[in-house]
């Protein structure tokens, strides 16, 4: 994931993945004490990325960006 390095995550943070009804990846991203936290992704059934944005104890904080099913930026907005 972009702005993270694995060698050196919050040993209390866990790498979360979620799945749409028919397996494909829904959302990833990384949980502390049970809250988002960190850069999250979440995606259509057919792969194509459709929102991003970062976490701080499990609020919605900063830049998040809702992309197109070209993958271009739709539209972007303040937390």
């Amino acid at each position: 994931m972009p702005g993270t390095d694995h060698d050196e995550q919050d040993p209390d943070e866990q790498e979360h993945l979620e799945h749409h009804r028919d397996g494909s990846l829904r959302a990833r991203g990384r949980r502390r004490d049970g809250l988002l936290e960190g850069y999250w992704e979440w995606f259509r059934t057919d792969g194509t990325l459709l929102r991003s944005g970062h976490f701080a104890a499990g609020e919605q904080v900063g830049e998040w960006t809702t992309y197109d099913r070209a993958g271009r930026v739709y539209k972007v907005t303040l937390k």
